[in-house]
């Protein structure tokens, strides 16, 4: 046991739950934590590493981020209820994604005198609130307040063992600074809980997979991956197997390989209009009912670990069979038991090998489509997109897309490779989450790409000051429309004859002038190079991709239209 003061046990006990580094931006209430990581360092006891990120938003994108690269438990300090407003954004955006994050921010003192940590400057009045954690509530799985500095350790391992139990996702912690100032024995020992697993019962499996074997005209739909390489695997298995068209519409990461047989790309349109059932794979919204037409015998089948998304109020997507489950878990039992199905089934798989051909050749042929560009025509996302597919080919890659690079046009054919923003949609996300995956997987190429509003969300200054700090070298593509296109194209298609659609220039979604982005970034000695003309795109990645090999963050503002 070591005598140190709880803001120093917090690091200590972080260590012992596997946390390897926790991101923080400091503040008044932030001198017990400091002292505590001095005391510690003074006596060589080992911590997680202290990232010092100045602004929030950015210390919870790089959490984001580094669990991406490695799956592990991440833990985030921020400043008092100013800091935590910062981070909320961020907060949605784990709460969407199913992030497991410790989200402590500091609380300011409760006493004005008479006990060490009390107060001491007027902004510990200006920042006291009723109830602090209104602020992050909804976001969080769990949320509780320090009272007593000997409750660091036990805390701690429960705000843990609830974050990483399925649906993982984070949690909160508030620390008043006169609490963090007592001096305590360090907790010791192993974590006191055990995150719970997800095994969806074998019988419920078993009438999924005859469900699935009996359809005539299945679709599977799969908006946050296949889960891990396992998944992965037995998702292209199944869906080749089983002739099943494969959808990726509105996903945040990749189900299968763009070249294998059964991707569709996001044409689900296509593939319900006729389908008589569904499997639908750890999806926030399979379909949109204000789109696509769905017959009202549709047999649904729902896998993941929140399968039913409980945290959204209004989700009213049917569910007969319900596979609450590790998704890539359920992936695999779920195709172990539809095996045995397979001869019976022949007929009806050959029935539909013709129709899924023509959706394959369809989306392979869209995907096409996108990335062309006539002569001298301005670039667009697609062809930039291709673009970067071919740079990164054959390379440990990661693609981080926010409103940036559309994933029918890159090609990607391995497991993890893509990520899309979370459907939060917390702006600024793909820059600190490049931060944080460089930083757990320094061998990966990452690859954040943006629209320029994302941009310009992200804090910029503040990631580009991290990066050089850290030496982290992602590569940024900055697709650049000057204006908030997404929004534009909201507006037109709600009111496609409208005014607004009409007008040469809609109200509020120009960007105009845009900012010299390249100039930011070579305020912290990055590479950065604004691409212009289509021939220049490709050379300019390569020697982006270089720059990073040496180091060096890198980025480029390429001029797109649309």
């Amino acid at each position: 046991m070591k005598r140190m003061n709880a803001g120093g046990a917090i690091f200590t006990r972080l260590k012992a739950l596997g946390v390897s580094h926790v991101f923080a931006n400091s503040g008044t209430d932030f001198p017990p934590v400091i002292e505590g990581l001095a005391q510690a360092t003074e006596a060589g006891i080992e911590l997680p590493e202290a990232i010092l990120a100045p602004h929030e938003h950015a210390a919870m994108g790089m959490a984001h981020g580094a669990w991406l690269a490695t799956g592990r438990l991440q833990a985030v300090m921020l400043h008092t209820n100013v800091g935590l407003a910062n981070g909320v954004i961020g907060a949605l955006n784990a709460a969407s994604d199913q992030v497991p994050v410790i989200i402590m921010s500091g609380r300011t003192p409760t006493v004005e005198a008479g006990r060490f940590g009390a107060r001491t400057v007027p902004i510990g009045w200006g920042q006291e609130m009723r109830d602090q954690h209104a602020l992050i509530r909804e976001c969080v799985k769990w949320d509780y307040e320090l009272r007593f500095p000997e409750q660091i350790g036990p805390l701690l391992d429960r705000a843990a063992a609830i974050a990483q139990s399925y649906p993982q996702g984070p949690v909160y912690l508030s620390l008043p600074r006169e609490i963090l100032s007592v001096e305590i024995d360090a907790p010791a020992g192993p974590p006191a809980f055990a995150p719970a697993g997800l095994r969806a019962p074998g019988e419920e499996i078993e009438r999924a997979a005859r469900l699935l074997a009996l359809a005539d005209t299945p679709v599977i739909a799969a908006q946050r991956g296949a889960g891990d390489a396992a998944g992965w695997v037995a998702l292209a298995r199944l869906a080749e197997d089983w002739a099943i068209p494969v959808t990726d519409w509105w996903a945040v990461a990749n189900p299968v390989s763009q070249d294998h047989p059964a991707w569709i790309g996001p044409a689900i349109g296509a593939a319900l209009e006729r389908a008589d059932a569904a499997l639908v794979i750890d999806s926030l919204a399979p379909w949109s009912p204000d789109m696509h037409a769905v017959a009202p015998s549709l047999r649904v089948v729902q896998l993941g670990p929140d399968p039913l998304m409980a945290r959204t109020p209004v989700r009213m997507f049917p569910s007969e069979i319900t596979l609450a489950t590790e998704t890539g878990q359920g992936l695999v039992a779920l195709e172990a038991a539809m095996r045995p199905h397979l001869a019976e089934a022949a007929g009806r798989i050959a029935a539909r090998r013709p129709r899924l051909a023509a959706l394959n050749a369809a989306a392979r042929a869209d995907a096409t489509k996108a990335a062309a560009l006539a002569s001298g025509a301005p670039m667009t996302k697609g062809f930039v997109s291709a673009a970067i597919g071919a740079a990164v080919r054959g390379r440990e890659a990661t693609i981080l897309s926010e409103l940036g690079a559309p994933l029918a046009p890159l090609g990607l054919t391995e497991h993890g490779h893509w990520r899309q923003e979370p459907h939060a949609g917390g702006l600024g996300w793909s820059f600190p989450a490049a931060l944080g995956m460089k930083l757990a997987a320094p061998r990966r190429l990452v690859v954040a790409t943006m629209g320029d509003g994302s941009y310009i969300f992200s804090n910029p200054v503040a990631c580009h000051q991290i990066a050089e700090a850290l030496g982290l070298p992602p590569l940024l593509v900055i697709l650049n429309n000057a204006e908030w296109g997404a929004v534009r194209q909201s507006v037109a298609g709600l009111y496609p004859g409208g005014a607004a659609a009409r007008a040469n220039r809609m109200p509020l979604t120009a960007l105009a002038p845009s900012p010299d982005f390249a100039a930011v970034a070579r305020a912290s000695r990055a590479f950065a190079m604004r691409v212009e003309e289509a021939e220049a795109l490709a050379p300019a990645l390569a020697e982006a991709v270089a720059e990073t090999e040496r180091g060096r963050l890198a980025l480029l503002d390429v001029a797109v239209s649309g």
